[in-house]
């Protein structure tokens, strides 16, 4: 079954395995029309990859502010689990200084 390929199936995605693109018969050589719009789309396309970059900046900047975010919640979080751990801590030794303060009392 030896069949040729199609533009959508090509035989080979190696280029230079496909075959040579041969000129259209309905126009004759040289022809070519000139482009009204090659500074245009030169620009349009510079702009658009300018815009991508950009883009991508952003979103970068817009992760990386996300990520401080969490950080500076989860330095909060610690923060305060510290906080009350020391609170926890300080009453214990109040207690035990009451308690101790009521058995030198009834001595």
């Amino acid at each position: 079954m030896n069949t040729a390929g199609t533009i959508d199936r090509p035989l080979t995605h190696d280029p230079q395995k496909q075959a040579p693109m041969k000129p259209s018969t309905s126009e004759p050589a040289g022809s070519a029309t000139t482009d009204f719009t090659t500074t245009g789309a030169t620009e349009a396309r510079q702009n658009r990859n300018r815009e991508m970059q950009l883009m991508q900046e952003a979103l970068a900047r817009a992760h990386m502010h996300e990520r401080l975010r969490d950080a500076e919640r989860e330095r909060r979080a610690v923060r305060l689990m510290v906080a009350q751990r020391m609170q926890r801590r300080a009453e214990r030794a109040s207690l035990r200084a009451r308690r101790a303060l009521a058995i030198a009392v009834m001595q």
